[in-house]
């Protein structure tokens, strides 16, 4: 939802700034945010959020509460300013935005790899350390299967595409063919 995403962004950067700034942990940070996301996402806590019977405070402190572990000032004020501005639902969106400016300061990039067949171990180290070398950065690879494919692998990194697949070469082969 592009509104959800444009509303969560402002504060996905803030939340950001405000770890960085307190030399709080990144990756702490995005973990604790994806767990308060999976809570604002429960359906018994949308039930309460939209109760006029329960105030911002006590809303937040429900949140806060079911995060196991301490939760840093930062993201208590985050959850405290989203609860006060109704703004719950953009949680998940804005752990999103958080995890991807966590993993470009980190230098690391998302990637899905699509491949026909199962793709592990050792073939798909020496798969990710080409296209890291390629890249020029870390990848925190996440792998499909796609039978579709055929054979070969797609790779998505970012807005870039590298489609090797057997699938991709047979249309090629189509569209010279009828060209």
């Amino acid at each position: 939802m592009a509104e959800l995403a444009t509303i969560a962004r402002p504060y996905a950067e803030a939340a950001f700034a405000a770890v960085r700034e307190t030399g709080g942990s990144l990756a702490q940070a995005a973990d604790l945010l994806d767990q308060i996301a999976q809570i604002t996402s429960a359906p018994a806590l949308r039930e309460v959020v939209g109760s006029p019977k329960v105030s911002a405070r006590q809303l937040s402190d429900l949140i806060l509460g079911a995060v196991p572990g301490t939760v840093p000032p930062a993201l208590k004020n985050l959850v405290d300013m989203l609860a006060e501005n109704h703004r719950l639902a953009a949680v998940p969106q804005i752990a999103e935005q958080f995890r991807v400016l966590k993993d470009e300061a980190e230098g690391k990039v998302e990637a899905v790899v699509s491949s026909a067949f199962p793709l592990e171990g050792e073939a798909l180290d020496s798969l990710l350390q080409a296209l890291e070398r390629k890249y020029g950065r870390k990848l925190h690879a996440t792998v499909e299967i796609d039978p579709s494919l055929i054979g070969g692998v797609r790779v998505a990194v970012g807005d870039e595409v590298l489609d090797t697949s057997v699938r991709a070469r047979l249309e090629q082969m189509k569209v010279a063919l009828t060209a």
